[in-house]
């Protein structure tokens, strides 16, 4: 009876091992992720599984290698460039829970600053809202023991390790490329001018026609029904910058951050020097980046570009919520 209790413990530590998401945390030292170690596991083994160098694993745990590892103990696996992408779809899907107030801005910035472009992707998001207790993908975890064949193969079950990078490749580059060159070239001639504004140049089109037909972007219905449940009662004059992002260029969506201002809220922001307007989403808070210090609003660079604002650090806009 006692053999057949223990033979039971050990098989489900061996199925919860790969049953359970990996869930992405950090530390002083960075990022990881945490592993139970199963029956005949040890240092080298975990290495091949994560893709991790052994003594790394144990110094990153203040572990001595000469005593093993025990079954049932907690090893936290760092990620690093050799095991952990956060820029394509291939291997293991890792984790993050989202925190209280953080919004889709907040999350990127606490994952290596993942593109919000791809957490949209990964986690098939209509939009930016996001809510506490959320589990989204931030980036995918890869490792070459034939283990970790089996753990993704349980996450993933349709789609083999082997085929998966073959079938993003197809989806991604072959169509954009495509897309985009004959488009394009017949109308510019000159192939290095039109590589260097391949993507300005749609955004200027999009941005200004919104701006010169008095629209000012995508948002600009849904801050006309903010205001009507709500009427604007801020207008001040805020010192501003810029941060990147994919978005605005071809849909004329643009997003803000600012303190004070809930995540979600639509914005007017108006360039004092040719009383240009757009709509912007405010995605997260300014407090606590230190990238942000002396800036009163950031805004995305396709939303600078409607604005006619050229490439500077800091700028004065006026600000309406």
């Amino acid at each position: 009876m006692k053999k057949f209790l223990f033979l039971t413990f050990v098989l489900l530590l061996c199925a919860g091992a790969f049953a359970q998401d990996a869930i992405v945390r950090r530390g002083d030292k960075g990022l990881y992720v945490s592993h139970i170690v199963s029956p005949k596991e040890n240092f080298y083994s975990l290495g091949r599984l994560f893709n991790v160098a052994p003594k790394d694993i144990a110094a990153y745990n203040n572990l001595d290698m000469e005593r093993g590892l025990n079954v049932g103990q907690t090893v936290n696996i760092p990620l690093n460039a050799s095991n952990f992408t956060q820029e394509k779809m291939t291997g293991r899907p890792v984790y993050y829970v989202v925190g209280e107030h953080e919004g889709l801005y907040r999350v990127s910035v606490n994952n290596n600053k993942v593109l919000m472009a791809n957490l949209r992707k990964w986690n098939n998001l209509q939009s930016d809202a996001i809510s506490a207790g959320q589990k989204l993908i931030v980036g995918y975890l890869a490792g070459s023991d034939a283990a970790a064949n089996n753990a993704v193969a349980k996450n993933n079950p349709p789609e083999p390790k082997t085929e998966a990078p073959k079938v993003e490749e197809k989806k991604e580059e072959p169509k954009v490329d495509i897309a985009k060159k004959p488009e394009e070239k017949p109308v510019v001639k000159e192939p290095v001018v039109e590589k260097k504004s391949e993507q300005p140049k749609p955004a200027n089109a999009v941005a200004n026609a919104a701006v010169n037909d008095g629209n000012g972007g995508y948002f600009k219905a849904a801050f006309d029904e903010q205001t009507k449940s709500q009427p604007a009662h801020k207008d001040d004059m805020v010192t501003a910058g810029i941060f990147k992002t994919a978005s605005g260029w071809q849909d004329a969506k643009y997003y803000a951050l600012i303190d004070g201002v809930e995540p979600g809220t639509i914005i007017r922001v108006v360039n004092p020097n040719n009383n240009h307007a757009v709509y912007a989403k405010v995605l997260d808070k300014m407090t606590g980046i230190r990238q942000n210090q002396g800036y009163n609003v950031r805004i995305s660079n396709a939303a600078a570009t409607a604005l006619g604002i050229g490439d500077t650090d800091k700028f004065f806009v006026r600000v309406n919520y």
